[in-house]
């Protein structure tokens, strides 16, 4: 007797509530929504309309925290002390949960944003005030494999989510090219929706100097403020349905 074989499954998270981007669009194609919480970007009232129209399509919503950073839209390193860091973290988590509530949503994980996502893969104390403010909040923890916030978090008990993100190019040893470097993003949505159906079901990726690489995500990331944003998502959907790959919150 064949056993049939199970269907891939993966989920697909955006960053949304900043400001930017056509949120009430890529809210429809993903399972997973990063919600600003106002620190790098987004107003309350956004992040609230934000959350609503999550929980209306029934997107599972994480909290995408980051540095004070509004100028920089969280995109510049601060050397902030630990407990400042791990104290802004549990209140950008604490006001997203409050206002998800609202609407009658959860917020059910928390992925950082920006340098405070690049920082924490290497740099261990920050990362481990983040871990610290994640697990005093109950929540799982998304970030790149082999960070060494992941190591961190596994060691302190914290659930995870590994991700991979479709519209960025990787280094050989597998970390995120700067985006202050040429072709740090993809633009074409045929080169996304490829990438996408590549990881999904084989685990793998192409490096920015074309060498092929293992990346084990459990969640893959198109960025909303990306100009072309819905044209990938609306894309990789579509890729992914052709593959049999189902798009689900994991």
């Amino acid at each position: 007797m064949t056993i049939p074989a199970l269907p891939v499954v993966v989920d697909v998270n955006a960053d949304l509530g900043e400001g930017v981007g056509d949120d009430a669009a890529m809210v429809r194609l993903v399972s997973s929504a990063n919600v600003a919480c106002g620190f790098h970007a987004g107003t309350p009232i956004e992040l609230r309309r934000t959350c609503e129209l999550a929980v209306a399509a029934d997107v599972r919503i994480g909290a995408q925290v980051s540095y004070p950073d509004w100028d920089g839209f969280g995109r510049r390193f601060m050397d902030i002390d630990s407990d400042q860091l791990m104290a802004d973290v549990l209140f950008q988590i604490g006001a997203l949960t409050a206002i998800a509530r609202s609407v009658g949503g959860t917020v059910d994980y928390v992925k950082p944003h920006g340098a405070l996502y690049n920082a924490i893969v290497g740099h261990r104390e920050q990362a481990r005030a983040v871990v610290t403010a994640v697990a005093d909040a109950g929540l799982p923890l998304m970030s790149l494999p082999g960070s060494v916030a992941l190591e961190l978090a596994r060691e302190a008990g914290v659930p995870v989510f590994t991700e991979a993100f479709a519209d960025r190019a990787y280094t050989p040893q597998g970390t995120l090219v700067p985006r202050t470097e040429p072709g740090s993003v993809l633009t074409d949505s045929a080169a996304v929706a490829a990438r996408v159906v590549q990881l999904a079901t084989t685990g793998a990726i192409t490096a920015i100097d074309g060498t092929p690489i293992a990346v084990h995500a459990d969640s893959i990331c198109l960025h909303g403020d990306t100009p072309g944003a819905v044209a990938h998502a609306t894309a990789v959907r579509a890729a992914l349905a052709e593959a049999g790959v189902l798009v689900r919150a994991r």
